[in-house]
C-alpha cells in the first residue's frame, strides 16, 4: 500500500514562493504518474500539475509559467515549485499517485495561504 506525505505549505505574501514536497512509500514510485491537486473551500478538487513516469508534465492554465512540477525517483519524491503566488492560489494542496488511469493513493494535504 502506497502512502503519500506532503510538506512545504504555509503562509506567504502575494508574489512569494513556496516549494511543496510529497514523499511516497514503496518501491515502484518511478512507475506512477504523480499529480498535485488543490481544493479551496467547496467540493471541487482541481488538478494543478502532473508528471508521468516518463517525465511528461501537464499544468492547469491558471498556473502555467508560475508553477513547476518535478520528481526525484531516487528519493521517491515529487516537488512543486510555486512562484509568483496569488491570493487565488490559496487552498489545501494534495498529492496523488496514479497508475494506468486509476488513483493509487492520496496524501493528507498541506495548506497554502497567500495573503494580499
Amino acid at each position: 500500500q502506497v502512502q503519500l506525505v506532503e510538506s512545504g505549505g504555509g503562509l506567504v505574501q502575494a508574489g512569494g514562493s513556496l516549494r511543496l514536497s510529497c514523499v511516497a512509500s514503496g518501491s515502484i514510485f518511478r512507475l506512477y504518474t504523480m499529480g498535485w491537486y488543490r481544493q479551496a473551500p467547496g467540493p471541487q478538487r482541481e488538478l494543478v500539475a502532473e508528471i508521468t513516469s516518463g517525465g511528461y508534465t501537464n499544468y492547469a492554465d491558471s498556473v502555467k509559467g508560475r508553477f513547476t512540477i518535478s520528481r526525484d525517483n531516487a528519493k521517491n519524491t515529487v516537488y512543486m515549485q510555486m512562484n509568483s503566488l496569488k491570493p487565488e492560489d490559496t487552498a489545501v494542496y494534495y498529492c496523488k499517485a496514479g497508475s494506468m488511469g486509476r488513483t493509487v493513493a492520496w496524501g493528507q494535504g498541506t495548506q497554502v495561504t497567500v495573503s494580499s
